[in-house]
């Protein structure tokens, strides 16, 4: 069983805190769903940057800045898209991006 990392892109903050419970609990309830097939839940990210290649620092963290990230177990990257499919931040306007991990 490989890794996957699921990077979040975009969303938006909730604005009232029903609303932040609400998002709360279907976070809870997707990573739940999905059992021991989570081997991070991850976390929400901060603001980012980026240094370049020039060594020169952008602050803005690039044109699709990362708003959190998970790390999954999947038989095979058709497995884990179908996963993230199900991801909260989809409701908000994000997407997810999904990544193979690479054992070293």
């Amino acid at each position: 069983m490989a890794k996957y990392i699921f990077v979040y892109h975009g969303g938006k903050m909730p604005e009232t805190q029903e609303e932040g419970e609400r998002v709360m609990a279907q976070w809870t309830a997707w990573l739940g769903g999905m059992g021991d097939a989570v081997a991070d839940d991850g976390n929400p990210v901060g603001p980012s940057s980026t240094v370049n290649s020039d060594g020169s620092v952008t602050g803005d963290g690039g044109a699709n800045p990362a708003s959190g990230y998970s790390l999954i177990n999947a038989d095979s990257m058709e497995q884990a898209l179908e996963m993230a499919k199900g991801c909260p931040v989809l409701e908000a306007g994000g997407s997810v991006e999904v990544a193979q991990t690479i054992d070293m």
